[in-house]
């Protein structure tokens, strides 16, 4: 009976992540970040070997000897090994016969028919590729109590709770507007040939690591990885957005932080030349099915892309004042905006494949301006370093609101998530004025 009027107490409680704050989101990111730290100056120690001279200490000087100069010195020769040397080859060793066996390929086969063993079942080995995009978390606003629906307080900080991070404009690095489309992984390989000429370049998926299409060319350096979002309608402009930098040209930039990272992504794609345009448009075996892809925007040509051209970076913001994100960074998660891209000029009979290494780059293009839909806000740790698998340090804010699990897609509150988020920030920003409103009175009296 008592497990039963447990079970009856525990019936209509709000979930253990809610009511046990060791599980809530924020806990769990500073847990995460103090692994990574720990993990990092363990790996530097390593690295420069500390290690080995741990257990080194100063030896004995001169001078502690008393300057004792009858010690004695032991001195023996090689005289006491002799014992243990084998005698010479002066007589064949001695054999026995007896129990002489001879070797399994000698001795007679036996008959009858040997009973095979079952095939070993086989597992297939998971792919290398597979969860190696750090993907984020729903970031958790909790704007009230689970119990009593009034406003949460905490008593750490002793001030009310408005469910954002506590150190949202010191620590933090926004990403916005993120585009619409499928995450996976770009990795570039060694070609045989000229870059964007020879196909190095393959995208693989999120969770399995299979790779999304064949392999094409790009401007991409050799041994290059990065984090990227497939635009939706790629087929149709070209564009493969970058997220963020794994590696880039054999050198490792996943344990570096957030800010460095955006950075060095921009500064080095921006050194990458133009793409050079493909041969030829994508065949209908690889277009997408109109009936279940989404609708297009209209573009200026009909020409469809064999596979992405443009490598766009999505814009970062290490500035995430509340002001400026009430003025700049939420209406960028929510607007639609337009991105330049260069379409190929398709042949006069249209089938015809472009010669493009006897036409200028500038006749086998135009230019174009391709309006995307954002998807949302992303929020990352300033000081944390890419780690695969889902992590509390990255955090995602969506535009559209989500419906819950097995309810059907119409099922969503009025309310999205970035609506959410534009409360909390201008509830927090209302709070900090009326708190400095006070401070100031305070001092003139």
């Amino acid at each position: 009976m008592s497990a039963l009027s447990d079970r009856k107490v525990s019936y209509k409680q709000p979930p253990r992540s809610i009511l046990d704050r060791t599980l809530s989101q924020e806990t769990r990111r500073k847990q995460a970040l103090d692994d990574q730290k720990r993990r990092r100056a363990k790996r530097i120690d390593s690295e420069r070997h500390i290690d080995l001279f741990a257990g080194l200490r100063l030896g004995d000087s001169d001078d502690d000897d008393g300057g004792n100069a009858d010690a004695e010195i032991v001195r023996s020769g090689v005289a006491q090994l002799a014992a243990m040397l084998h005698e010479g080859p002066s007589g064949p060793p001695p054999t026995e016969t007896k129990d002489l066996e001879l070797p399994t390929a000698f001795q007679p086969k036996r008959k009858g028919r040997r009973k095979k063993a079952p095939p070993a079942s086989k597992k297939p080995k998971p792919n290398k590729w597979a969860e190696k995009i750090m993907y984020a978390e729903l970031l958790e606003m909790p704007e009230t109590d689970p119990w009593t629906a009034t406003p949460a307080f905490d008593p750490d900080a002793d001030a009310p709770l408005d469910g954002l991070p506590p150190d949202l404009q010191t620590n933090w690095v926004a990403v916005a507007p993120v585009p619409t489309g499928k995450r996976c992984l770009a990795i570039s390989h060694q070609g045989s040939g000229s870059i964007g000429v020879v196909p190095n370049t393959v995208l693989r998926s999120r969770l399995l690591g299979k790779p999304l299409m064949p392999r094409f060319p790009s401007p991409l350096p050799s041994d290059t990885i990065l984090d990227c979002i497939l635009d939706q309608n790629w087929q149709d402009n070209g564009i493969l957005h970058v997220l963020d930098v794994l590696k880039w040209k054999g050198q490792d930039v996943a344990d570096c932080e957030s800010s460095f990272r955006f950075w060095w992504r921009d500064t080095r794609l921006c050194e990458l030349p133009p793409p050079r345009p493909p041969t030829s448009s994508a065949p209908a075996s690889l277009r997408p099915n109109l009936a279940s892809a989404p609708i297009a925007p209209p573009t200026p040509t009909s020409y469809k892309f064999p596979y992405p051209t443009t490598f766009h970076p999505i814009a970062y913001h290490t500035d995430t004042t509340l002001p400026h994100l009430l003025a700049r960074i939420i209406p960028l998660a929510r607007a639609a905006y337009s991105v330049p891209v260069s379409v190929p000029v398709l042949p006069e009979d249209g089938e015809a494949a472009m010669d493009v290494e006897q036409l200028p780059l500038a006749q086998t293009v135009q230019p174009a301006q391709v309006e995307l839909q954002s998807d949302g806000l992303l929020l990352y740790v300033a000081q944390a370093i890419y780690e695969p698998g889902t992590s509390p340090l990255s955090s995602w804010v969506p535009r559209i609101a989500l419906a819950p699990p097995g309810a059907p897609a119409k099922a969503t509150s009025s309310l999205s998530p970035l609506d959410t988020f534009e409360s909390l920030v201008k509830r927090r920003l209302a709070r900090e004025h009326s708190a400095g409103h006070v401070t100031d009175e305070a001092m003139q009296s």
